[in-house]
């Protein structure tokens, strides 16, 4: 982050994460967040830009090879022929079930067919174990990261093997919330439409026209984990001052 309002966001953020993680204990993470800012800091109203955290911009190819097979898959999928993410109104949270970031980076990279069809499978953001934030691919383009939902959707990788493992490092959280925050920020996106992976079937803008692939999701981030995450990311909308929006609205998936 830069400037007085990057600061100041890192350290509510911060407040907010240390205020929801378990009490230190034998062996516990050791929060190493910024000192506390003061209530009154906070502005009445935070222009997104200064809410953007530091990033780190790591790009996979993207050319116009693999925006072509975008826009095949989208029409496949969603019944309209586009690359582009417009005024996406979701966030999907995700693990990588690894341990590297670079490791992840080379499978986006790849572009290797997934379930039988190209592009390959793609984020936007990584967030690896010290909380350094890389973005992949800008903000306006598709990616493959969660059926039913990929032309609707930002998606955010968590370097680690279970919603647990991240929920629990403090690092890693402060980046991922106030990543979340800003994103809420720019792109006016509801608290209710930040959605762990697991819960794709059940959001209200879920749209798979390929009937096979109606009902695939993964298992990461389900509504346990993510209930404690949005808790948390309250917290740090309130510090930020940023409007929560509405709350979650699940339909039911019929899978």
């Amino acid at each position: 982050m830069t400037g007085l309002g990057g600061r100041l966001v890192t350290a509510l953020v911060a407040m907010a994460v240390a205020a929801t993680l378990p009490s230190a204990g034998p062996g516990a993470p050791r929060f190493l967040g910024p000192p506390r800012a003061a209530a009154a800091e906070v502005p009445a109203e935070i222009d997104p830009a200064l809410l953007r955290p530091e990033i780190v911009w790591k790009p996979i190819p993207y050319g116009s090879k693999r925006k072509r097979q975008m826009a095949r898959y989208s029409r496949r999928h969603y019944g309209v022929r586009s690359w582009r993410l417009v005024d996406p109104p979701v966030i999907v949270q995700h693990y990588t079930a690894g341990l590297s970031w670079r490791s992840a980076w080379n499978h986006f990279a790849s572009n290797d067919p997934w379930n039988g069809e190209r592009p390959g499978t793609c984020t936007h953001f990584i967030i690896d174990r010290d909380g350094t934030i890389y973005q992949l691919v800008r903000l306006h383009v598709r990616c493959r990261h969660v059926v039913g939902l990929n032309h609707v959707a930002i998606g955010i990788e968590h370097v680690g093997t279970s919603d647990r493992m991240v929920l629990d490092d403090p690092q890693q959280m402060r980046s991922s919330l106030a990543l979340t925050v800003w994103l809420q920020a720019r792109f006016g996106i509801a608290i209710g439409d930040v959605i762990g992976h697991a819960e794709a079937l059940e959001h209200r803008l879920h749209h798979e026209l390929v009937e096979s692939w109606r009902c695939l999701v993964h298992a990461d981030f389900p509504h346990r984990a993510m209930r404690e995450y949005r808790d948390r990311l309250r917290e740090a909308l309130t510090a930020a001052g940023v409007p929560a929006g509405h709350g979650v609205d699940w339909r039911p998936s019929g899978c």
